[in-house]
């Protein structure tokens, strides 16, 4: 895992959320009923000004940190907050620093293991706004973790 830390700029994502927790393994099941419900109803394809295909899965309103409640958004990063629908979740990423993990592989076989590894280290997170980001690009597959950090 490729980890470096990058001055991230801001942007917009917009899609649907869940709140949930990581305790008993519920947002595992909370995030994975997003993902079947965001391929299942295409709204990939519902998201006014989408920048890209790219899909993000955003993680806000920490209530304290990765051990209490978050919400999860999965959608795609937009040109702007414009038209949209209120079955939509709209999300502000600010810029800022951001340590970044890159994973390659069998994404559903690191995913895990590298949140896992997060929450173990000792990272001075923010717990602000983080971000998996899962790259459908022809010259980049793979996913990015993104944690904004002091």
């Amino acid at each position: 895992m490729k980890t470096e830390i990058i001055e991230q700029e801001g942007f917009y994502i917009v899609g649907i959320s869940v709140r949930t927790s990581n305790q008993n393994g519920q947002s595992k099941k909370d995030i994975d009923e997003l993902w079947f419900k965001f391929m299942d109803d295409n709204l990939i394809k519902q998201i006014p000004d989408r920048a890209s295909n790219d899909v993000y899965c955003v993680y806000k309103d920490y209530e304290t940190d990765h051990t209490g409640k978050y919400t999860a958004v999965l959608g795609c990063k937009v040109n702007s907050l414009t038209n949209i629908n209120s079955k939509f979740t709209a999300v502000a990423i600010s810029a800022g620093k951001y340590q970044v993990y890159s994973l390659k592989n069998k994404l559903s076989e690191v995913i895990s293991a590298a949140w896992q590894q997060i929450w173990e280290s000792d990272i001075n997170r923010k717990y602000t706004v983080d971000f998996d980001l899962y790259c459908s690009g022809a010259n980049e597959h793979g996913m990015k973790i993104s944690l904004a950090i002091n």
